[in-house]
């Protein structure tokens, strides 16, 4: 009795053994399948101030992803700006092993785009790209958005081109340099003075350092740069312009 007690109790723990080795093969395959990352950064420059930013990817096939994004500008000069924050969505395709290409369009939240009036959900929409290029020796990314505001009530509205483009050499899988340029321009609105009349926030120029974790989960940029727009019109008053970032991805 005792030896069929202890053979059924051994047939019970490897039946929920192999249940559950199964069920860990059915998760691992759908995790595969439908791969699942998340980038969070923390980003600080002499316009915006500090603003946190978030970028999720959840794969469709071996070669396009869904995307959302997020970037809470409040948590610097957007605070005056009705709590501005933006939340996009788009695709991400790879038509290569080192290269992406990500369209998506954002919803503006606030009161900038719409003319500084009181705070609107649809401040504004951003389409916007980004293209990245990732290698055992090389890093690079270029980005454009054009930020087009929206009529909610006030006379006027406000846009704004917001492009950057950088690339930078990897001496080992720690520690990388490169060039940033990156750009803030007006573009007019309706009913503005100014419609017409581009001007720029500012045009930075220059070096960047990273410092990455190994493992690839995390990394720190530091550029710096002159101030390269026209001194009697630009709206950063500082010669030199700077802007930190540090990310981790999930």
């Amino acid at each position: 009795m005792k030896r069929r007690i202890t053979l059924l109790l051994l047939s019970a723990v490897f039946s929920l053994g192999v249940s559950k080795s199964k069920a860990q093969d059915v998760r691992g395959t759908t995790q595969s399948e439908h791969p699942f990352s998340m980038t969070v950064t923390l980003n600080s420059d002499q316009f915006f101030g500090f603003y946190p930013f978030f970028q999720g990817s959840y794969g469709l096939t071996e070669k396009t992803a869904f995307t959302f994004y997020g970037i809470l500008w409040s948590g610097g000069t957007g605070s005056a700006w009705g709590n501005w924050t933006e939340f996009g969505m788009g695709v991400s395709l790879k038509p290569s092993q080192s290269l992406t290409v990500t369209p998506q369009i954002g919803v503006l939240s606030g009161s900038l785009l719409s003319g500084l009036g009181g705070a609107e959900f649809g401040d504004g929409i951003v389409p916007n790209l980004t293209i990245g290029a990732n290698t055992d020796k090389f890093l690079g990314e270029l980005y454009g958005g054009y930020y087009y505001g929206l009529k909610h009530g006030n006379p006027t509205t406000l846009n704004y081109l917001h492009y950057w483009t950088n690339g930078g050499y990897k001496f080992n899988n720690f520690f990388a340099v490169g060039a940033h340029l990156e750009h803030l321009r007006f573009m007019g609105g309706n009913n503005k003075a100014e419609a017409g009349n581009a001007k720029d926030y500012y045009i930075s120029a220059g070096p960047f350092v990273q410092f990455s974790n190994p493992n690839g989960t995390s990394y720190a940029r530091f550029h710096v740069g002159p101030n390269l727009a026209n001194e009697s019109k630009r709206e950063v008053a500082s010669d030199s312009f700077w802007k930190l970032t540090l990310g981790h991805t999930f």
